[in-house]
């Protein structure tokens, strides 16, 4: 298991510090010459990497991006992303995840690995832990940001100022990267280690991205094939650090309480139990939910709009936490006018009356919430089987497996298995699909990465975003909500998306400004 104190190790011994965005000053020489002598210093040097190649937190508020959520707070550096106004000044997120820190120490790994006495499968395996790290973050920059420069040696100040490599050269870069470093890497891996399956799954969400429809058949199917991955029973208990490294989870940030604890799992969590309500739930995604019976709530003969908890998706009720339910052991009351949880009440109050349950199921059950060791998922098993269902659709080379599939992951949840007669061509199992995605994966920063990819964020994001019904009662006793208007709700923001623009995140002006005219703004942003 990675473990903090390598961190701490390598990051003293080579010097593992950076500046901002493509500073690619060389380190010390004499430590990064003197320093790879041993298998041990190697692999702490790889192990090094691992810390912060993906945070939590950045999985989390990316669903804020999109239709699904909402950043409450502008100074989290969401929202302008969210809502449309972001800016080469006004960057948020953007100004952060502009960044070539861990594309440059995979670098100086790849420099300098070969110098130590060690055996060549153990050299050939973590060089490809290092180039899939590598490659994520390239894919992570090429699909937020476009056009991006395509590093992969450490350079002196005077050779860092690189122009943008053009978009399909990145991709092309990232694809070989993945599928290179698959071949060298372990099927079962050390926990918290790159894998093949990690290798392919990234490689799969490449080609998606592209619209690359029978490569993504070809490595799913590769991954399937692996036979080491299977839907985790419990669709709630994916989550939970007492399963963490379940059969489905391909790969994850991994921490260790108290020592190396994952400390951001309150942004969550309702004010009443002391979160912040940081990254709330939307409307449109509790919408978006079916019905127990397999049929959307426009569809449904049962669903009641005065009633709109009842009888749902459960992948809604492990998701999001809505007013009358029982959580933590008391009843969620978020429409109370003195309630600590009414929207336009406290200021961690949510401002939609939603809440997140993802990996929260029971936030007693952890001693400190604001420190835990549950496991952050980046990827997993549910993702490769639509994926591969997806892809068939858009080739409309439908087959069992579509349904199949599909199944696997509905039927998981509790929910019916596809109706064939009614979800039978390719518009409606491309509109089956694209929801399953969505309910599968809300909260776990999928979202605006599918939108984007799909086409249809100006259909999803342009217009102001709400919350639950806002006139009506709990009962504090069974948690029973009378609704007394249909129509009344929480208003949070108004959104807009522009078209050729907002398809790509603002490049920091920093770093424009830091790059001496070799980097050009994005379309729309100057």
């Amino acid at each position: 298991m990675l473990n903090k104190f390598k961190y701490i190790l390598i990051a003293s011994a080579i010097g593992f510090t950076s500046c901002e965005t493509l500073d690619q000053i060389p380190l010390d020489q004499l430590e990064v010459e003197t320093f790879w002598k041993t298998q041990a210093e190697v692999e702490y040097a790889v192990t090094g990497l691992y810390n912060g190649w993906e945070v939590g937190s950045q999985i989390f508020y990316m669903d804020c991006v999109s239709d699904n959520s909402n950043s409450d707070f502008p100074w989290e550096g969401f929202q302008a992303l969210g809502n449309g106004t972001a800016s080469p000044t006004n960057a948020g997120n953007a100004s952060s995840r502009y960044s070539y820190i861990h594309i440059r120490r995979a670098n100086l790994i790849l420099e300098n690995i070969d110098k130590a006495p060690i055996s060549e499968d153990i050299i050939k395996r973590l060089k490809a832990e290092v180039r899939v790290i590598r490659a994520y973050k390239y894919l992570d920059l090429v699909t937020l940001f476009g056009d991006v420069p395509l590093i992969t040696n450490t350079t002196t100040l005077d050779e860092s100022y690189i122009e943008a490599t053009k978009r399909a050269e990145i991709f092309a870069f990232v694809e070989k990267e993945f599928q290179e470093a698959a071949a060298d890497l372990p099927t079962v891996p050390e926990k918290g280690r790159m894998s093949k399956g990690s290798a392919l799954g990234f490689l799969a969400r490449t080609f998606a991205f592209q619209k690359k429809h029978q490569e993504v058949i070809t490595v799913t199917q590769q991954i399937i094939d692996l036979g080491v991955y299977n839907l985790f029973a419990d669709y709630a208990g994916i989550f939970e650090e007492a399963n963490k490294g379940n059969s489905e989870v391909i790969s994850d940030i991994q921490y260790i309480e108290k020592t190396f604890g994952y400390t951001d799992l309150g942004i969550m969590i309702p004010n009443s139990l002391g979160g912040w309500s940081s990254i709330v739930p939307t409307q449109k995604l509790v919408d978006a939910y079916e019905t127990i019976d397999g049929e959307t709530i426009e569809e449904s003969a049962t669903y009641d709009v005065l009633k709109p908890f009842k009888d749902r998706d459960p992948r809604f009720e492990a998701t999001v936490l809505y007013p009358g339910a029982l959580y933590a052991g008391d009843i969620f009351d978020p429409l109370s006018p003195i309630s600590k949880d009414y929207p336009s009440g406290p200021d961690n109050a949510s401002s939609t009356a939603y809440n997140y349950k993802k990996y929260i199921q029971n936030p007693k059950a952890y001693s400190n919430v604001w420190n835990v060791g549950v496991n952050i998922i980046v990827q997993r098993y549910a993702e490769i089987l639509l994926l591969n269902a997806e892809a068939k659709i858009e080739l409309n080379t439908v087959d069992n497996t579509v349904y199949t599939n599909i199944n696997l992951v509905r039927q998981r949840a509790g929910l019916p298995a596809v109706d064939q007669a009614k979800y039978n061509g390719q518009i409606k199992l491309r509109e089956l699909i694209r929801r399953e995605f969505r309910a599968e994966f809300a909260g776990e920063g999928r979202r605006w990465f599918d939108i984007i990819r799909w086409g249809i964020a100006n259909d999803v994001m342009n217009g102001p975003v709400y919350g639950s019904l806002s006139k009506g009662t709990v009962n504090p006793t069974t948690g029973e909500v009378t609704f007394t208007s249909a129509t009344d709700r929480f208003y949070v923001d108004d959104r807009v998306f522009t078209v050729g623009k907002n398809e790509l995140w603002p490049i920091p002006q920093s770093a424009i400004d830091a790059s001496k005219g070799t980097l050009k703004q994005n379309p729309g942003y100057n």
